[in-house]
């Protein structure tokens, strides 16, 4: 006889489970605690077996019934509906582990050690302010480059032009690893070629003339803030090292007595270790600096905790406060006034400068030179390019050394 709602809620339980029949193989199992658990009974290739259809009154008898009806339908069909469920699981929780999120902060979690800690900080907010509150939850394998686009457009409408053209690229990064471990077959990124609103290139700003480079110079013999900053400015050009390497010195990397200040290469954006010769000068820079932090681990620390390195704006916000613009002179600059004037003014070997800007240079066979390449060709550009700066700021006219080398 058919079950009845009626007849479920009234049944109480009992000191041994209760079989409630409907019919069809369907039963509601009473056990003694009060639960109430829909059974469905069915034979697949000559072999009984059980299958579970919820809990009453969550699953009403009328929910019960249809799904022994759609268990019939699949038998009928062939297929085993304990089997059919477990695939369909199988594949919802496949999708869950494939969606863009999981696959993206995957990507990053394997990516950030090998980036400057700042860097990996810039590209997870990038991830999860534009990437993610969009694709984060669609499977990797869905997106197309259309959706991304889409995502994309919202970016370029806020006016971040240059924003969006990052966001595409990290996407790409990401989409390629999905490809990689198997869980997508198509980077649509390469499809949004030109797609995008062109970003007009921008150099970082630089001082290239001598005479203002002079006036720049006497100005940090002149800043009025803290030590360890007035110390930062006046080594920048000396090293004209990346402002993060510059921030992040510490002493633990330094030989005073060899004139060596030996960069690791997890901190170098080639990720190769850097050596940078000390001239005179800017040995004597550190020497005044030291009785002040070098019991710490950074040349340069946080003015409020000398377990972390200066800001990363330090440097930028002295420039500021001393009347240089943005359009002037950036901490980037450091680096393109010694390229500018090393090569055209000073004549050195380009090699030579290539080689201490810590960008990749290779021999005539096409290998890498290692960090010791042309070392006391190096020791001697540094020198003479502390003594020219030295000249510069002294207001003296100062006469091209010769080409070294």
């Amino acid at each position: 006889m058919p079950l009845t709602d009626t007849a479920i809620r009234t049944t109480k339980p009992a000191e041994k489970p209760l079989k409630l029949t409907d019919g069809g193989g369907l039963f509601l199992l009473v056990n003694p605690k009060g639960g109430k658990w829909w059974r469905l009974k069915y034979r697949y290739e000559g072999k009984e077996k059980l299958l579970s259809l919820g809990i009453y009154p969550e699953v009403s008898l009328k929910d019960a019934r249809e799904k022994r009806e759609e268990a019939r339908k699949q038998l009928a069909a062939g297929i085993d509906p304990s089997a059919h469920r477990q695939a369909t699981k199988a594949a919802r929780e496949a999708e869950h582990s494939n969606t863009f999120e999981v696959v993206a902060r995957e990507w990053y979690a394997k990516k950030a050690p090998t980036w400057e800690a700042i860097t990996a900080k810039k590209e997870l907010a990038r991830m999860e302010k534009d990437l993610l509150p969009w694709l984060g939850a669609r499977p990797v394998h869905t997106i197309t480059a259309p959706d991304l686009l889409a995502v994309l457009r919202r970016v370029e409408e806020r006016g971040a032009k240059e924003t969006a053209h990052r966001i595409k690229q990290l996407a790409g990064q990401v989409f390629r690893y999905a490809i990689a471990t198997g869980r997508a077959t198509y980077n649509p990124v390469p499809d949004l070629k030109d797609a995008l609103l062109p970003v007009r290139q921008t150099h970082h700003a630089a001082m290239t003339d001598p005479k203002m480079v002079g006036e720049l110079l006497r100005a940090f013999d002149g800043y009025r803030g803290t030590l360890v900053t007035k110390c930062a400015l006046r080594l920048a050009p000396l090293v004209f090292v990346r402002p993060g390497e510059l921030r992040q010195a510490e002493w633990s990397e330094i030989d005073l007595d060899k004139a060596e200040w030996n960069i690791p290469a997890e901190k170098m954006k080639m990720r190769e270790p850097h050596l940078v010769p000390l001239s005179s000068q800017a040995i004597a820079i550190l020497r005044e600096l030291q009785p002040l932090t070098g019991n710490g681990r950074y040349v340069f620390p946080h003015p409020r905790t000398g377990q972390k390195p200066m800001s990363d704006n330090a440097i930028l916000a002295a420039l500021r406060r001393m009347g240089f613009a943005k359009e002037e002179m950036s901490g980037h600059g450091f680096r393109a006034m010694a390229r500018t004037i090393l090569d055209e003014v000073l004549q050195v070997r380009p090699d030579y400068i290539e080689h201490q800007l810590a960008h990749a240079v290779k021999d005539p066979n096409g290998r890498a030179y290692n960090r010791t390449a042309h070392l006391a060709e190096r020791r001697r550009m540094m020198q003479n390019w502390a003594d020219y700066l030295d000249g510069l700021k002294v207001g003296a006219t100062v006469i091209p050394i010769k080409r070294i080398g």
